[in-house]
């Protein structure tokens, strides 16, 4: 085929590309403004539009434009963080532009899709995603055109046929030109393998329920103060004075720094990983990756090396031993090598054998088994010696000397007769022994799957120290026990997505690796589906996490990954759901039991402003590598927040009772009160983000340094009286100490809880 089609020069392809431009179409620019306005109309930003509209017709002016300044602070630092995390995903896209195999100069090569210009000749086969529009000019593709029209029934494409950018070769393997690109192509853009959708993954639809918790307990201790409030001789206009403060009691409810915290934490997290050798093209995979407890892995090229050599050749046929060799060499795949192909063109090489064109060559396929060539008025058919032996029915009779078990088989049949038997062995990566210690030592069960025997499968299971037994996957069934299995052979490619689906009904949280087009759906079925480095375009984009290095070792980058994401948000969980019922249950004990409301309105809205400030850094804070799969427990989070709430709400209460019963004045003791809370917020987030004392650890220096500044600010509102009432150093100083105290008690208490979650 080579020789009837020929692609450009390098000259000319660089000509063109100075003429035309890069195949990409600049995606649109991000349209700040918009994004803000959209901030503004969602549930969060209802509530306090809602709260904003009640205090201007009530009159309070100075919490109106509180209350303002916290709606646009939300809306102004989602738009910002919107921003931040797409930069950081599109800077990451840009390393998963698909390679293409072009001739040019009379060589084929690969290269990068964007340096793709009109003119170009490229080799299209199954699993190579388009990246500009094309003719076809030999051979006979099927693609999925689902990405353009919906449809996902396969359209055939014939020669002069035209394939567009965006879909997917399923079937066939032809040569084609390149017509149109960048912004001239029908899908006018760049092929882009990234998911910027990032839909929520397990753990930020979790979270979300910490919301009905918290609007639970508000609306509870509300119907208690109203009550309250008529018991005591209270009545309509009692209730109309009090509903700024039990607006501010839902205000302080909202999760307002809940999406950034999110998207701080994923964005710095797959900023990381990409330093590290792994693209991340859904952040919903390192959220998934800390509860990940069972790993399916290939075999081939990610426990051992993509180096797949010849360890053994046996000639069956009545030709001379590099007559057959040669009519091997046709039988190679040329434009696009895979493993075998390059072991077998390796070892003719080794052998001086010359490597020939085909006069016709069919790539393989996983439908066919082999690939074929017309090479010398022969017919050359090289594959899987099961396929082969269907063809020649006299094959079992001729291998009796051949030891299959040694290694992979790949078997020659020339005119239809079996003419020899390669064995390949595959390499053990040096790390992979190391890897996959790791991998069990964090509680995540591994288990290899291979196309190979059961015995090939066991003897590789054995260099790596896989514990248990490796069975053939027509012996595996429900009754198997997954406990003991330490791999899993004679899979097929179709195998592996009903593997995915069987754990996971097993309630199992699954991470696939991948590398075949038929490992896409797997891949995209598993909650962290991982395509290694040599990757089809499809397998790619089917993943969440995709590797730029050999091996496992990157792996366990995911794994640290998603537990410093887990972490972050169960000290976010955990510090939202204690602070904002510590502040409602201070305020409605306080409201009951001494006739008021211990805690300037005013002063509420500043609070609820600062605790979001701190919350919101709790994405890059510092945190503890776990060695077990987390399991996000939310009422077990709730039973520990509320218990956090209730221990400072009690010291709390105590210190309001002790300074009412002595005199203190209620302007006094409501600033006092709001010391108290500040600081209580913020030795919280100390106490809840380590599994040591609070004394032992320190946060990230974003964190300590918010907190920092709230407390400094914190002390200068109250002495300087400013939007509260002024209280003296003394007053300062008793409600610092008292904090402290409470945060050091409660700290005894939480720490062994902690230890055990």
């Amino acid at each position: 085929m080579s020789k009837k089609f020929h692609g450009l020069s390098q000259a000319e392809a660089d000509k063109r590309l100075k003429e035309d431009g890069l195949n990409e179409v600049p995606e649109p620019e991000y349209n700040f403004f918009k994004e803000f306005l959209s901030k503004l109309w969602n549930l969060s930003a209802w509530i306090l539009e809602a709260a904003l509209i009640l205090e201007c017709i009530l009159g309070k002016w100075i919490q109106s434009l509180f209350v303002l300044l916290m709606l646009l602070f939300a809306a102004f630092n989602g738009a910002s963080k919107k921003k931040q995390s797409r930069r950081v995903l599109n800077s990451i896209s840009h390393k998963l532009t698909p390679k293409v195999a072009v001739e040019r100069d009379g060589k084929w090569i690969k290269i990068d899709s964007k340096q793709l210009v009109k003119g170009d000749l490229v080799s299209l086969q199954r699993g190579d995603v388009l990246a500009a529009d094309v003719k076809l000019v030999d051979g006979k593709i099927a693609c999925d055109e689902s990405s353009i029209t919906g449809e996902s029934k396969p359209v055939k494409k014939e020669i002069d046929s035209t394939a567009y950018a965006g879909t997917t070769v399923v079937e066939g393997d032809g040569l084609a030109v390149i017509t149109a690109t960048g912004k001239d192509s029908r899908s006018g853009k760049t092929i882009n393998l990234i998911n910027n959708s990032a839909a929520p993954g397990h753990l930020q639809q979790l979270l979300t329920k910490i919301i009905y918790y918290l609007c639970l307990l508000d609306g509870v201790l509300t119907l208690i103060i109203i009550i309250a409030s008529f018991f005591k001789g209270g009545n309509f206009n009692t209730l109309i004075n009090m509903l700024p403060f039990l607006a501010m009691m839902f205000i302080a409810s909202i999760p307002v720094a809940m999406p950034s915290t999110f998207a701080l934490s994923n964005s710095f997290e797959a900023t990381r990983l990409s330093k590290e050798g792994v693209l991340t093209a859904d952040l919903t995979g390192i959220q998934d990756a800390a509860n990940l407890n069972l790993l399916l892995l290939d075999k081939t090229g990610t426990i051992t090396e993509n180096k797949t050599a010849v360890a053994s050749w046996s000639d069956l046929s009545n030709l001379p031993d590099k007559d057959v060799l040669a009519l091997i060499g046709a039988a190679t795949d040329k434009r696009n090598p895979g493993i075998i192909d390059t072991a077998i063109t390796g070892f003719l090489t080794q052998n001086s054998i010359p490597v020939i064109d085909a006069t016709k060559f069919t790539p393989f396929t996983s439908d066919t088994g082999y690939s074929m060539a017309e090479i010398d008025g022969h017919n050359v058919k090289l594959g899987s010696f099961k396929q082969l032996s269907l063809i020649d029915t006299n094959a079992n009779n001729e291998i009796a000397g051949i030891n299959f078990r040694a290694g992979r088989s790949v078997a020659v049949l020339i005119d239809d007769r079996l003419a020899g038997v390669f064995i390949l062995q595959d390499k053990v990566r040096d790390d992979s022994k190391a890897a996959l210690a790791e991998l069990k030592k964090r509680g995540v069960r591994p288990i290899m799957l291979t196309g190979d025997n059961q015995r090939t499968a066991a003897a590789v299971a054995k260099q790596v120290e896989l514990a248990g037994e490796v069975i053939s996957i027509h012996d595996f069934n429900e009754n198997t026990d997954i406990d003991s299995l330490a791999g899993i052979a004679d899979v097929l490619p179709e195998d592996k997505l009903k593997m995915v689906k069987f754990f996971q009904e097993k309630g199992y949280i699954v991470g696939m690796t991948g590398d075949g087009v038929n490992d896409s759906p797997a891949l995209k079925q598993a909650e962290v589906g991982i395509a290694v480095s040599n990757a089809a375009d499809v397998a790619k984009r089917s993943s969440k996490m995709v590797l730029l290095d050999d091996g496992l070792s990157s792996i366990v980058k995911i794994l640290d990954a998603g537990h410093r994401v887990y972490q972050r948000m169960t000290t976010w969980s955990l510090t939202k759901l204690a602070r904002t019922a510590e502040l409602t249950m201070l305020l409605t004990f306080g409201y009951l039991f001494f006739n008021y409301i211990p805690m300037a309105l005013n002063a509420m809205v500043i609070y609820t402003i600062m605790n979001n400030m701190v919350t919101m850094m709790i994405g890059t804070d510092r945190t503890h590598i776990t060695y077990k799969p987390e399991n996000w427990n939310m009422a077990k989070l709730a039973k520990i927040a509320f218990s956090l709430a209730a221990g400072w709400t009690l010291i709390g209460f105590a210190f309001v009772w002790y300074l009412n019963t002595n005199s203190w004045r209620h302007g006094s003791i409501s600033t006092m009160v709001y010391i108290y809370l500040v600081l209580s917020a913020m030795l919280i987030v100390l106490i809840t983000r380590t599994r040591k004392f609070f004394w032992q650890d320190y946060p990230s220096k974003l964190v300590g340094i918010v907190q920092i500044a709230d407390v400094i600010l914190t002390f200068i509102l109250a002495l300087c009286g400013l939007a509260m009432m002024q209280i003296s150093w003394q007053n300062l100083l008793i409600t610092v100490v008292v904090a402290l105290i409470a945060a050091i008690l409660i700290d005894l208490v939480y720490q062994p809880i902690m230890k055990n979650r």
